[in-house]
C-alpha cells in the first residue's frame, strides 16, 4: 500500500492523509486486530512529525478502531461482535426502507451506475480481489442511498460501521460467499428496475442477514480477532 504523505500541504491535510492511510490499513486488515502500533514507527514510515500521527490515533480511538493504554501502548482494537450486530441491525432496517424508495425514485443514471458496479464485481470475483470487492460492495449500497437523496443517512451509518466493515472484509478475505453476494446484488437491482418494492425489501433483508450467519464461523476460524 502507498504510505507516501504528500508534502507542501497544510498540517490539516497531512493529518487527514495519515488518518485515512491508517484507517484503510485497519479496515483492510493489513493491521490486524490486536496489533501493537506506535506513534514513532508510524511517523517514521509516513515521514511526518508525531503530531498528525498522535491526532490520528486519537480520532481512530474515538471511532473504536484503536485502543490506547497509558504506559502500555496502542493496539488495533479487537472486533466487537455486539457492535457488528448493532451496525448490521441499523443497516438492515434503514436499507430496507431506502430500497423501497429506490423502486420509485432511482433514475437511469444511478441504475446504470449499479449495472456498471455489478460488472466490476464480476471481474473481482474472477480475479479474487477481495479488497476491491469490498470497495465495490460499499459503492453499490452508497449508490442506492445517493439515488434516493439519503446521503446524510448513509453518513450516519458509516459512523457505526467500523466493526461491521472489518467483519465483512474478513469474510471476503476468507473467500466466503462471493458468488452469493453478487447474486443478491444482481437480484436487488432487478427488483428495483421492476419497481417491485416487496421483493427488493425482502432481498435486502436476506442480504444483510448474511453478516449474522457468517460471524460465528469467522469467530471460530479467527478467535484472536474478536472480543
Amino acid at each position: 500500500m502507498d504510505t507516501h504523505v504528500s508534502r507542501g500541504h497544510s498540517a490539516l491535510s497531512t493529518k487527514e492523509q495519515v488518518y485515512h492511510l491508517l484507517k484503510t490499513r485497519i479496515l483492510n486488515l493489513q493491521l490486524t486486530p490486536g496489533t501493537s502500533i506506535s506513534e514513532k514507527e508510524m511517523s517514521i514510515e509516513f515521514n511526518v512529525s508525531r503530531t498528525p500521527v498522535r491526532e490520528s490515533f486519537l480520532r481512530l480511538a474515538q471511532e473504536g478502531l484503536l485502543d490506547i493504554y497509558p504506559q502500555k501502548g496502542t493496539f488495533v482494537s479487537l472486533i466487537d461482535l455486539n457492535m457488528v450486530e448493532e451496525a448490521r441491525f441499523m443497516r438492515e432496517h434503514l436499507e430496507r426502507a431506502v430500497v423501497r424508495i429506490a423502486c420509485e425514485k432511482l433514475d437511469q443514471d444511478h441504475l446504470f451506475a449499479l449495472d456498471l458496479n455489478l460488472s466490476m464485481q464480476r471481474l473481482c470475483i474472477e480475479q479474487k480481489d477481495y479488497k476491491r470487492m469490498f470497495e465495490l460492495d460499499q459503492e453499490f449500497h452508497r449508490t442506492i442511498f445517493e439515488g434516493c437523496r439519503k446521503m446524510n443517512v448513509w453518513l450516519v451509518i458509516q459512523q457505526m460501521n467500523s466493526h461491521f466493515n472489518r467483519a465483512r472484509m474478513l469474510r471476503l478475505a476468507t473467500d466466503l460467499n462471493w458468488g452469493v453476494i453478487f447474486e443478491q446484488h444482481t437480484s436487488i437491482v432487478e427488483a428495483i428496475k421492476q419497481q417491485n418494492a416487496e421483493s427488493a425489501e425482502s432481498l435486502m433483508k436476506e442480504h444483510l442477514m448474511m453478516a449474522s450467519v457468517d460471524r460465528e464461523s469467522l469467530k471460530k476460524n479467527y478467535p484472536g480477532y474478536f472480543k
